[in-house]
C-alpha cells in the first residue's frame, strides 16, 4: 500500500458558498469583464455587476414560478452563455442545480428528472423540447418548464421583476457549505446513471486549491478560457466555477466544428479538453500536410518537437537540437499555435488517458499539457501535472487538500473534501463507493511514484483474462490504436478467450484524405473497404505499433475493421467520449465472436 497526501493552500469554508464569488467580484470589481457572450457572429464583454444583476433578475423568476430552497432544477442545453447564467441563478434562488446533456435520450432524461424529483427544467431548445414531450406525462414532479431559444430566459427574468432583492439574497445566503449544489448523473458507461451528490464545499475546495496552484493558469494577467466541452460534465463544470472564483475571463462554444476560428477570434491563454480532441488536432494536421506534399516536413517536426520535450526532461536538448527546433517553430510550430488562437501556453487534459507521445509533441510545440484525473464523486480533478513539474505520461500529483492511496489490489483510493457525500437515493452504492474511513474506491488502478505522481494502468472492472490466465489492461493498447490517424475508436477484447482481438473503427474525417492518398475513386466508401488488403495491412501496422508495448501474450492477435464508427448519437460513447464497453458487445456481439471462429 503507497500513500501521498499534498496540504492544502486554502483551507477548507467554515460559511458560504459558490454565490459568494459572484457577489464579491460584483462588488469589489464591479466593471471587469468576466465573461464574454456571443451574439450572432460577435463577442460582447459582460462586467461583473452586469453578470451579478442578470443572475439576480433569472433567480427571482425561478422564485416567482415557486422554486424553493433545495428545489432540484433540471438544465438540459450545450455549453453556452445561458449555461452558466442559469447555473448561478439556480444557486442564488437557493436550488440545487441537475445538469442533463443536451444528446440524452427521452428514457434517460425520464430517469433523471423522476429520480433527482426535479420540480422545474430549463431547456435550450425545440430539439430538447421534442425530447422532453415523449416523457413529460411520466416526470409529474416538473411544473414548470423553459426554452432558452424560445426566450426563455427573458420570461423568468420578466415574470420575477417584482420579487425583492431582500428575498433572493435570503435565499442564497441560505446555503451553506454543506448544503447540496448539484447533482450530476454519471455517464453511464455501464448500467443506468447514478446521480453525484456534490456540495458547495465540494467545489469550494477543488476550486480554492486549483486557482492557487494552478496560479500560472487562473491568475495570469489577462488569463482567459473558452468552454467547449459539455457544462453538464463536471471537468467543464469545475472549470466554470474556477473561472468565475478567479474572475478569468470565460467565453463559451458549442460547436465543435467552428473551433478552431472561435479561439483565433477569442484568443485563449488556456483551454481544457479531452485527449481526442488533442488526437483529432495532432492527426488533421498531419493529414493536411500530407496532401499538401508536405508530409515528409510534418514528420520531422514531429519528431523534433517529441524529441526536445523528452530532452526537457533528461538534461535538457543540445545545440543541434535547439537550431532544428527553432527552424520548425517558425515552419510548423508557430502555425500550430496560431490555429490555437496564438496566446494559449496551457491545455488542462483529462477523462482519459492523453499519452506521452501526444504528450511531447504539444509541449515541444510550446503548448504544455497538465494531464490530471479525476471523477464526478471527486468534483473533478483529484490529482494534475503542475506547470512548475510536468511528468509526462501520469496525470499528476494529488491537488492540494487532498490524498491519494494505493490498495494492496492496486486500486486508486482518493479522499478530501473534494469528494462528493454520496449517490443521490442510492445508500447500498454509497456505502460500496465510500469505506468507513472516507476514502473514496475509484475503480482504477494505478501506481504512485516517489514524488507522489499517479500513473493509471487500468480499469479495475475491465481487466481482461484470457483463457491462459493472463491479465490483459485495454487501455494501454487502445490508447495506441486511437493514435493513428485512420482510427476512430477501437475496443481491446479477450476475456476468457484463448488470445486478445480488437474491433477498429474508421475515422470518417480523415477517411477522404486516406482515399486521396490511396488514390481511390472519390466515392468510395468505409463500408465497401473494411476487407481491403490496402486498408486491413494499414491498420495491422498500427497494431502492430500498439503490440510492442505489451507481452506476447498481452498482444492483439487479430482484428476487424467495422462499417460504422462508434459515436454517443448510436449509444457507444458517453458524452465525454468514453466507450461503452457493454453496448459495444451487445451492438457488434457477432462481430466479437467471429474473431474467434
Amino acid at each position: 500500500m503507497r500513500e501521498y497526501t499534498e496540504a492544502p493552500i486554502v483551507p477548507e469554508p467554515t460559511t458560504g458558498n459558490l454565490t459568494d464569488h459572484v457577489v464579491e467580484n460584483a462588488t469589489s470589481q464591479p466593471n471587469r469583464v468576466v465573461l464574454v457572450k456571443r451574439v450572432d457572429s460577435r463577442w460582447i464583454d459582460v462586467t461583473a455587476a452586469q453578470f451579478r444583476d442578470e443572475v439576480v433578475a433569472i433567480a427571482k423568476g425561478l422564485a416567482k414560478a415557486g422554486v424553493q430552497p433545495g428545489d432540484r432544477v433540471g438544465l438540459m442545453s450545450r455549453t453556452r452563455y445561458e449555461w452558466t447564467l442559469v447555473d448561478y441563478a439556480i444557486w442564488f434562488a437557493g436550488g440545487v442545480t441537475v445538469p442533463i446533456y443536451e444528446t440524452s435520450s427521452a428514457e434517460q432524461l425520464e430517469w433523471i428528472l423522476t429520480n433527482s424529483g426535479a420540480v422545474a427544467l430549463i431547456l435550450e431548445s425545440d430539439k430538447n423540447v421534442a425530447i422532453y414531450d415523449e416523457v413529460r406525462d411520466r416526470a409529474p414532479g416538473v411544473t414548470h418548464s423553459w426554452v432558452i431559444e424560445r426566450n426563455g430566459v427573458e420570461t423568468l427574468v420578466a415574470s420575477g421583476a417584482d420579487v425583492d432583492d431582500a428575498e433572493i439574497e435570503r435565499r442564497r445566503t441560505i446555503s451553506t457549505p454543506d448544503s447540496l449544489a448539484t447533482i450530476i448523473y454519471t455517464s453511464g458507461t455501464t448500467g443506468r446513471p447514478k446521480g453525484c451528490m456534490l456540495t458547495h464545499r465540494n467545489f469550494m475546495v477543488e476550486v480554492d486549491n486549483l486557482v492557487q496552484g494552478l496560479s500560472e493558469l487562473f491568475l495570469a494577467e489577462g488569463a482567459s478560457t473558452l468552454m467547449f466541452l459539455p457544462l453538464a460534465h463536471v471537468f467543464g463544470r469545475a472549470i466554470q466555477i474556477g473561472a468565475i472564483r478567479a474572475r478569468v475571463k470565460l467565453g463559451h462554444t458549442a460547436d465543435i466544428k467552428s473551433l478552431v476560428p472561435d479561439l483565433a477570434a477569442f484568443q485563449p491563454t488556456f483551454i481544457l479538453s479531452v485527449p481526442r480532441v488533442f488526437e483529432k488536432v495532432f492527426n488533421s494536421s498531419q493529414q493536411k500536410a500530407t496532401s499538401e506534399g508536405k508530409g515528409k516536413i510534418f514528420d520531422a517536426a514531429a519528431k523534433c518537437a517529441i524529441g526536445y520535450s523528452t530532452a526537457m526532461d533528461t538534461g535538457g536538448p543540445g545545440i543541434a537540437l535547439k537550431v532544428q527546433h527553432a527552424i520548425f517553430d517558425r515552419l510548423v510550430y508557430s502555425k500550430l499555435r496560431a490555429a490555437l488562437g496564438g496566446k494559449v501556453g496551457y491545455a488542462v487534459s483529462g477523462g482519459a488517458p492523453l499519452g506521452a507521445r501526444l504528450g511531447h509533441f504539444f509541449r515541444g510545440i510550446g503548448l504544455t499539457i497538465l494531464e490530471g484525473y479525476g471523477l464526478t464523486e471527486t468534483s473533478a480533478g483529484t490529482t494534475i501535472n503542475r506547470p512548475t513539474k510536468v511528468k509526462i505520461g501520469t496525470v499528476g500529483a494529488p491537488i492540494p487538500g487532498s490524498s491519494v492511496r494505493i490498495a494492496d489490489d492496486g486500486e486508486v483510493l482518493l479522499r478530501g473534501g473534494h469528494v462528493f457525500v454520496g449517490y443521490w437515493d442510492n445508500e447500498s452504492a454509497t456505502a460500496e463507493a465510500i469505506d468507513a474511513d472516507g476514502w473514496f474506491h475509484s475503480g482504477d488502478v494505478g501506481e504512485l511514484d516517489e514524488d507522489g505522481y499517479l500513473k493509471i494502468t487500468g480499469r479495475k472492472k475491465e481487466i481482461l483474462v484470457t483463457a491462459g490466465g493472463k491479465n490483459v489492461a485495454p487501455a494501454v493498447l487502445e490508447d495506441r490504436l486511437r493514435a493513428d490517424p485512420i482510427v476512430s475508436q477501437c475496443m481491446v477484447v479477450g476475456d476468457a478467450k484463448p488470445y486478445v482481438a480488437a474491433l477498429v473503427t474508421i475515422d470518417p474525417e480523415a477517411w477522404p484524405a486516406y482515399v486521396k492518398t490511396n488514390q481511390l475513386a472519390v466515392d468510395t466508401t468505409i463500408e465497401s473497404m473494411v476487407n481491403d488488403p490496402g486498408l486491413v495491412a494499414a491498420i495491422q501496422t498500427a497494431v502492430d505499433r500498439a503490440n510492442k508495448a505489451v507481452s506476447h501474450a498481452e498482444a492483439i492477435k487479430r482484428f476487424r475493421i467495422l462499417a460504422v464508427d462508434w459515436t454517443e448519437e448510436g449509444g457507444q460513447l458517453t458524452p465525454s467520449l468514453k466507450l461503452k464497453r457493454n453496448v459495444v458487445m451487445k451492438d457488434f456481439g457477432a462481430e466479437v465472436e467471429a474473431l474467434y471462429s
